[in-house]
């Protein structure tokens, strides 16, 4: 039956990925003067295992690029060469190099071969620097049946064929390889395509031959002696353990990492050497001494194996080692979004039972009731549960900036150190991808104009080095993300400057805070000068637009010449929303709870009308826009008069306003539709969900809405 390879396939591009991700974040946290030697064995065992799914699966080209990457790095960690910065530098670009390959072979794309010429060129460079390595021969003994092909790959993925000899039925196969790896590694690796009694190495390193077993016995796993033969009836050991003792330290003793080697003993009776149940163990089991009387009275120890009990608590024992192993499976993001859909249409139906109850007898009714409470917490519970399979640590977005930042940094001349606080937050997987690109210009931008160069940095009393710091936790219903850096802080004279410049309507009696959000229009820098990382008015906008479109909002604290901070503050998930519902007229819309300071019933004086400005009300001294919202979507109100209806404080991008509406009706979960999917995009609303009468409700849009309320904003009709 043919083996479909496709899903191994698929699991090594995914391992290959990892490896490379791993490869990266230590090699940016090596010491060039004291590296980790455990860190150095873990970049090693990554690109050697990439090297060997790579051949295994006829990757020649990934395979090739990773032996020499593979090699230097063995080199490096047995002190045979000096770790240097340049080659950290090639190995990063070797994994940029081994990416472009795996993504080629993964969506079936081109690589980029001029790439990987040069990055090759430049670890051969490296190599050079070392002894020229050894030359292995193998031979495999006439006759012998394999894929000849296999072999080859195999081989290349350890090094370069020099020379290659055709065999066949009389004749030997026999192969040169120029390689650093050991002749051993490269037998144990050969072992799957050939069998290994008939394999023979040798050459520039230490003669290693296959042991020459007889016929089949030991099938080839284990190596028997000629005292081994008397030992178990026939001497076969069936390929899976040794028939006496010394045998079990063939190959110096390595036991191939099944058995712990032990000691001789003397020799037990042949009889009860014979006995399985007196101390074969097969293999498996150290055996353990068992004390017995001599004629003499003398003790004498006697290997056994170890009592069914025994047997039995050392293999629960070792349970918990595989389970942890098997704790995750993959599951593609399309089946939970399916699911959470489902969940969402669960809540919905939920949420129309328990309106539907509250109309009944609860004297007539207990019982359903009962249920129906019930019901509502096990929805919720479920609702949670599958909430949470979404949520992904942040950390899968912080990894992507150590290496931006060192890249960025030496670009720029600059000292940073990068610091990541609460990697372990988790927000919706949703989130994960969107927030990549925002947090990019975030980070840019920090390290351009914000922390300044070493020279001048001491010049104002700092450390050369700058810090840039990027930080998540959750606060409230929202997760909060953080860029922080303590560089030379926003200029407020510069600022405002720049936007007299471009005729955008600014005054002196602006806070901080409105100034700060002048870097947020399109276009705007304050710049000295273009480079190729920043500069040009371009991206802050589009930072702001992203961040809004994933229902959150960015915020800005700076103080001159001490450092500044991008804070941006999400809800935990796109799916489900915690609002109050509103009335206007015969409509209902809900508003995000995050953006509502407080409601109030205001008094006939505290709304008024400014030239220019239109109509405001006072809050405790301060005036704010008011917007009428059965204005905004042209809805017949209930309530005409302010001080009759409610006004609900909102607050967006730093900005508050007051709305007018009829009524509150209460807080509720919901669950989000997206408006543009189902029908189109609707402005001042961002979504739409469906009440627990069957009605549906527009959810607002509230960045929006206080565009609106400064005249910033095209007309809603």
């Amino acid at each position: 039956m043919a083996i479909d390879m496709s899903q191994f396939i698929a699991v090594f591009f995914d391992e290959a990925a990892e490896h490379l991700a791993t490869m990266e974040s230590i090699l940016l946290k090596l010491s060039l003067d004291d590296p980790d030697s455990e860190d150095l064995n873990a970049i090693f065992r990554a690109a050697h295992s990439i090297k060997g799914g790579a051949a295994t699966f006829g990757f020649t080209d990934l395979a090739a690029v990773t032996h020499i990457l593979e090699n230097l790095l063995d080199r490096i960690r047995k002190n045979e060469l000096d770790l240097r910065a340049d080659m950290i530098d090639v190995f990063l670009r070797s994994g940029d190099v081994l990416q472009n390959i795996l993504s080629s072979h993964r969506d079936g794309g081109s690589a980029d071969l001029e790439a990987a010429k040069e990055i090759t060129t430049l670890l051969e460079k490296f190599a050079n620097e070392s002894s020229a390595e050894p030359c292995i021969q193998i031979i495999i003994a006439a006759g012998a049946s394999f894929d000849e092909e296999a072999v080859k790959r195999a081989l290349m993925g350890y090094g370069t064929l020099s020379g290659c000899v055709q065999g066949g039925e009389h004749s030997n196969w026999i192969y040169e390889l120029l390689t650093a790896d050991s002749a051993q590694e490269v037998l144990d690796t050969l072992a799957f395509a050939v069998e290994p009694t008939r394999i023979t190495m040798g050459g520039g390193a230490a003669e290693v031959v296959s042991d020459k077993l007889s016929d089949g016995d030991g099938y080839g796993f284990f190596t028997e002696d000629e005292p081994a033969a008397s030992a178990m009836e026939g001497g076969d050991g069936y390929g899976f353990f040794t028939a006496d003792a010394p045998a079990v330290t063939a190959q110096d003793g390595e036991g191939y990492g099944f058995f712990t080697e032990i000691t001789p003993q003397p020799a037990a009776p042949p009889a009860e050497a014979a006995t399985v149940t007196d101390g074969a163990g097969y293999g498996f089991f150290e055996p353990r001494p068992k004390v017995l009387s001599a004629a003499d009275g003398t003790k004498v120890a006697k290997a056994e194996v170890p009592e069914l009990s025994k047997v039995k608590a050392a293999a629960t024992s070792s349970k918990p080692t595989a389970v942890a192993a098997d704790t995750s499976i993959r599951v593609s993001v399309e089946k939970v979004d399916q699911l959470l859909n489902l969940v969402g249409e669960l809540v919905i139906t939920q949420s129309m039972l328990v309106q539907t109850a509250l109309n009944l007898d609860p004297v007539i009714h207990e019982n359903m009731l009962s249920g129906v409470g019930q019901l509502e917490r096990n929805t919720r519970e479920l609702q949670e549960s599958v909430m949470s399979i979404r949520m992904m640590p942040i950390s899968f977005v912080f990894s992507r900036f150590p290496r931006l930042v060192r890249d960025l940094a030496g670009k720029l001349n600059k000292k940073i150190e990068l610091k990541l606080i609460g990697e372990s937050t988790e927000l919706d997987k949703g989130f994960i991808e969107k927030l990549s690109d925002p947090l990019t210009h975030l980070v840019r931008n920090s390290l351009d104009h914000g922390i300044e160069l070493p020279d001048e940095r001491v010049a104002k009393g700092k450390s050369p080095t700058g810090t840039l710091t990027l930080r998540a936790f959750h606060q409230g219903g929202n997760i909060v993300i953080e860029v922080a850096d303590d560089g030379a802080g926003l200029n407020r004279e510069r600022i405002l400057a720049k936007a007299r410049e471009r005729d955008i309507a600014v005054h002196d009696g602006m806070t901080d805070g409105e100034v700060w959000l002048l870097i947020f229009e399109a276009g705007f820098s304050t710049a000295a000068q273009v480079t190729d990382v920043s500069g040009r008015g371009v991206g802050m906008d589009v930072v702001r637009r992203n961040i809004q479109s994933m229902g959150g909002r960015i915020e800005i604290s700076s103080m001159y010449g001490i450092g500044s901070t991008m804070s941006i503050r999400l809800p935990l998930t796109l799916a489900i929303l915690d609002g109050m519902s509103i009335s206007v007229g015969d409509e209902i819309y809900l508003i995000p709870l995050a953006f509502i300071i407080e409601s109030l019933q205001p008094r006939h004086d505290e709304v008024k009308t400014m030239a220019g400005k239109g109509r405001v009300i006072n809050v405790r001294g301060e005036y704010l826009p008011l917007i009428a919202l059965h204005e905004i979507f042209n809805v017949p109100p209930k309530v005409t008069e302010f001080h009759e209806g409610l006004v609900i404080i909102l607050e967006a991008e730093g900005e508050k306003v007051a709305m007018f509406v009829d009524d509150l009706l209460g807080q509720h979960q919901v669950v989000v539709k997206n408006l543009e999917t189902n029908y189109r995009k609707v402005p001042g609303v961002a979504g739409a969900t469906i009440m627990g009468d069957g009605h549906v409700a527009f959810i607002l849009d509230v960045a929006q809405l206080v565009h609106i309320s400064q005249g910033v904003s095209r007309a809603i009709a």
